[in-house]
């Protein structure tokens, strides 16, 4: 996996985490889902680009 999807991976993930924690902060519950559906966006992403990985290499 190239370096720049993991960073864009990671900054996905942490953007939904800042979402999550402002929609409980503000009782938002939009919010914290969305939040909470891109962590599992970025997730999948990153298990995606591991398995593509792991093809490669053989």
């Amino acid at each position: 996996m190239g370096l720049g999807d993991k960073i864009h991976n990671a900054a996905e993930k942490l953007h939904g985490k800042g979402k999550e924690a402002t929609g409980d902060a503000t009782g938002n519950n939009g919010l914290k889902a969305e939040g909470k559906s891109q962590q599992k966006k970025a997730d999948l992403k990153q298990a995606g680009e591991k398995i593509k990985d792991a093809f490669k290499r053989h």
